[in-house]
């Protein structure tokens, strides 16, 4: 029989599948020794067969009734005991952390009878009731679909009436009647009572749970960190301890480092006579860790002794909930924490140095999207005067956004091009569509541990909470510093790394990762993790990275990223300004000798490009692709000309005979898709001399080099070949004008000639066309248009939000390889060319080649390199030493 229920004493980390993360770190540290509540936990399996059949497993009941009652005897209390019950939380857990995104309910067991028992029990009658009106408000709006601003609404008001600045001014008998409100709220709303059994509150929530896997913003947050739908969530059901008791209780959030910036030492947030809802949700602004050591020294010996244990043991940050019931500390979670992308470096290269991870699992620690964000700019902080206001740095980086104060509007302008910064008194798990199309979140309230924070963290958003200046009005939509008022749409900076807030745009500088790439500097901290990191990687990966360059200086910024050579120069970039005028002469010529001028005075323009770029690559290669697209798109738009002409003539006066011309030949070269029409390899074969002038620009730029004392290593590409037919013809014409040149110079150039794979057929024919190409380098980006039949500039705009929506997509397969279609041609693409010619060279330029999965992809798939913009450089190398982390024998699928 499946088991459904395990208690905590049962489980390890190594269940984390079955018993989510948190099942599973409470259960590791269950084992360890360290005083967690007891509990259980409801396994993934159920949820996903509850979210199947829509039905609880036929089993489930029992088993939990057999955990509770064990509970129950180990506690010497039932659940709900009028005179002194037991009472228990109940948690989601999914495998993959999701902070805030699903439900949890606390104080399960409170009813009208036992909220009496405990009052008298624990000798505290407001806490007693602060503990029921949480029951009634959680209860209501996640189990019983009330909207919970309704709640939150009753609160205000009530506080207001009485001139408290927060709930703990309220007293038993203004808690007690809240209470009153919110059954009420629930009665009206739902039309049903608030349950008064303890089981059947029990079974009500453990299903809401389950049911919150599917909430709106929990599938969301698996779409931006590309959590798979069907895992599930576990549930977590533990006895309760509170942290409301009073003074001498309290509750927090610790990390073993910095999650900001990796630092070593105590970090966390913690709030006295409060449970850890109130310290994640930022209500009330907490007070440093730190400040436990006066407060409770006792209690923070212990929990600084119990990190230490758990940092040693899951080798890693830790992070850390925790809540102390009068005086005695009680660990309620743990996890490996989420953290900043400078922390991520810092943390990996100190636990090498601490010798707790290897250098391998150092790097494996790390990623390319982490290294991207670093080289981002940051403010300049020089040149911004004084800051509007100051909170807390919760995740650094810099943006510039216009101020919004709600999550619909947020999307709504970001949706239209606009930059904007979220700005909230705190979030909450509904603003998570406003946090990912935001630049920035700002709240005035929360700690570092916030929900704003460990979400904006973990998505990589720059976030400062806790900003105590800031007066947030988001129902007048502005918010006030002082006498400065802000209103919405305001331009404002805000400065994660700081913790700053500048009104305006703020000028930026580079990164000193950027400086690092650019220089070689090493300036030491985060400086020397990232170098460290990328030594480690060069040493490590196999695959080659070359950039995109069609400039000198591209290439020369490409080579100090440590590129190894150009995979793709686009002949057709040094076709547009001036040189337009040349290529318009050369569509318009009426005959040889016409063509043949305008392809002579293109030559040496060419000539000089690939002069430059060869010497700034010098002894390393250089992929020059052949001119790509239809000859059309360097000519003026269609329209325009047509409406020149059709303006002329309705004057009465004669159209400007070069408009004409160029109407003719632009409408005549007309094509409904152009991007299946005449370009690539075909225009080589139809437009005459076009081919042998680019080959011919390229040897001689050879020639030029070598006779400079340079070591130039030109490979020319074919673009678009279908038929090992076409590629068989262009080839002897290349082999050709090298030969001519050869002579003529009395220098041998030798250009190895290859193919762009860029259409289905040109992958299921790789056998055959790596009879004729000397390497094949992959365009993923039109591979992917065919293999999709998709056209990338429509369709993304057209429908691809629905895709996400649907889940058809969970990224977009122009980001990141389609590996079940396009992967699987490229696949057959490698094998079918290497069994043909052993020595074929294969690479990838298209973007995918600095993508960081696609980039493992490429790895596994046994590609020689990928080829990506300048920029991304680093990133492939990153990824590409990470790749090879993965494949323990450094073989591949030669």
């Amino acid at each position: 029989m499946v088991r459904h229920v395990y208690d905590f004493a049962e489980g390890g980390r190594d269940l984390a599948d079955l018993l989510g993360g948190k099942g599973a770190n409470l259960a590791e540290m269950t084992r360890l020794g360290l005083p967690v509540p007891p509990g259980f936990t409801v396994t993934t399996e159920a949820c996903r067969a509850f979210l199947a059949t829509g039905a609880e497993p036929g089993t489930l009941a029992g088993e939990i009734s057999e955990h509770l009652t064990a509970l129950e005897k180990a506690a010497g209390r039932r659940l709900g005991q009028p005179d002194d019950p037991l009472l228990l939380s109940v948690r989601s857990g999914a495998r993959f952390s999701m902070p805030g995104m699903m439900e949890t309910i606390l104080d399960i067991g409170l009813n009208d009878e036992s909220v009496l028992g405990l009052a008298k029990v624990s000798g505290n009658e407001r806490f007693a009731w602060d503990s029921y009106r949480r029951l009634t408000q959680m209860f209501g709006s996640t189990v019983m679909g009330v909207d919970g601003s309704l709640f939150e609404n009753a609160m205000a008001d009530l506080k207001r009436s009485r001139g408290a600045a927060t709930d703990l001014g309220l007293n038993a008998s203004d808690l007690s009647g809240l209470v009153a409100t919110y059954k009420d709220l629930i009665q009206k709303e739902t039309g049903e009572d608030f349950p008064q059994s303890p089981a059947e509150q029990l079974r009500r929530a453990v299903l809401a749970v389950f049911e919150s896997w599917t909430g709106e913003r929990a599938r969301i947050y698996r779409r931006r960190e590309h959590i798979p739908d069907d895992l599930g969530t576990a549930v977590n059901v533990q006895t309760m301890v509170f942290g409301n008791l009073g003074p001498d209780s309290g509750s927090g959030v610790a990390f073993t480092r910095d999650p900001a910036t990796g630092r070593p030492g105590l970090y966390g947030d913690y709030l006295a006579n409060a449970q850890g809802e109130d310290v994640v949700a930022g209500i009330r602004n907490t007070v440093p860790l730190t400040a436990l050591e006066e407060l409770d020294p006792v209690s923070y010996g212990q929990l600084r002794r119990h990190m230490e244990t758990l940092e040693t043991h899951y080798r890693d940050l830790c992070d850390i909930e925790f809540t102390i019931q009068r005086g005695r500390l009680w660990m309620l979670q743990t996890r490996v924490g989420k953290r900043t992308a400078e922390a991520a470096f810092a943390i990996a290269a100190e636990l090498v140095d601490e010798e707790l991870i290897t250098p391998d699992e150092g790097l494996a620690r790390v990623d390319g999207a982490g290294l991207a964000r670093l080289m981002f700019p940051r403010f300049d902080t020089s040149a911004v005067g004084e800051a509007l206001a100051h909170g807390l740095p919760a995740s650094p980086g810099a943006a510039v956004g216009a101020a919004v104060f709600d999550s619909a509007e947020a999307v709504r302008r970001a949706a239209a091009g606009e930059n904007v910064v979220l700005v909230r008194q705190e979030t909450t798990p509904d603003d998570l569509p406003g946090m990912i199309a935001a630049q920035a979140v700002l709240t005035s309230r929360g700690g570092k541990t916030s929900h704003a924070a460990v979400v904006a963290r973990g998505m990589g958003r720059v976030c400062v909470c806790g900003a105590e200046e800031l007066t947030v009005d988001s129902a007048a939509r502005r918010f006030t510093v002082g006498d400065t008022v802000v209103e919405e749409g305001t331009v404002v900076s805000v400065d994660g790394s700081e913790g700053a807030v500048y009104l305006g745009a703020a000028p930026l500088v580079d990164s000193v990762v950027m400086r690092h790439f650019e220089t070689g500097e090493r300036s030491g901290g985060l400086v020397e993790a990232v170098a460290r990191s990328m030594e480690r990687a060069d040493g490590l990966r196999r695959l080659e990275v070359r950039a995109n360059a069609d400039t000198p200086e591209d290439a020369a910024r490409a080579r100090r990223f440590g590129a190894q050579g150009v995979g793709l120069c686009r002949t057709e970039h040094m076709f547009l300004g001036e040189r337009r005028k040349l290529v318009e002469a050369m569509i318009l010529a009426r005959d040889e000798a016409e063509r043949e001028k305008a392809l002579s005075a293109l030559l040496p323009l060419q000539r000089q490009d690939f002069v430059g770029i060869l010497k700034a690559m010098d002894g390393l290669p250089v992929t020059i692709r052949l001119i790509d697209p239809p000859l059309h798109e360097f000519l003026p738009d269609r329209t325009d000309l047509a409406v020149r002409v059709a303006t002329a003539e309705a004057q009465g006066i004669t159209p400007v005979p070069h408009d004409s011309e160029l109407l003719d030949a632009v409408s005549r070269m007309h094509e409904e898709n152009a991007m299946l029409g005449l370009r690539g390899v075909r225009l080589g074969l139809v437009v005459p001399g076009l081919v042998a002038m680019q080959v011919r620009a390229v040897a001689e730029a050879v020639v030029e080099r070598t006779r400079g004392g340079g070591s130039p290593k030109a490979e020319i590409m074919v673009p678009l070949v279908g038929a090992v037919e076409e590629l068989r013809i262009e080839r002897a014409e290349v082999e050709r004008v090298l030969a001519e040149v050869s002579e003529e110079s009395g220098i041998p150039v030798h250009c190895p000639v290859g193919t762009m794979i860029e259409l289905p057929r040109a992958a299921l024919t790789a056998g055959r066309i790596a009879g004729e190409a000397e390497f094949f380098s992959f365009g993923t980006n039109d591979l992917t248009q065919t293999t999709w039949g998709f056209s990338r500039d429509d369709v993304e705009a057209a429908f691809f939000s629905a895709y996400f929506d649907k889940g058809i997509f969970a990224t977009s397969p122009f980001e990141t390889l389609d590996r079940d279609g396009v992967g699987r041609l490229v696949r057959i693409a490698v094998d079918e060319g290497r069994a043909a010619r052993a020595d074929l060279k294969i690479g990838v330029c298209g973007e995918h080649g600095g993508d960081p999965d696609s980039v493992h992809f490429f790895h596994a798939a046994g590609l020689d390199y990928v080829s990506c913009s300048p920029f991304r450089v680093p990133v492939a190398r990153l990824e590409a030493g990470r790749a090879a982390l993965s494949d323990p024998g450094m073989n591949d699928s030669r």
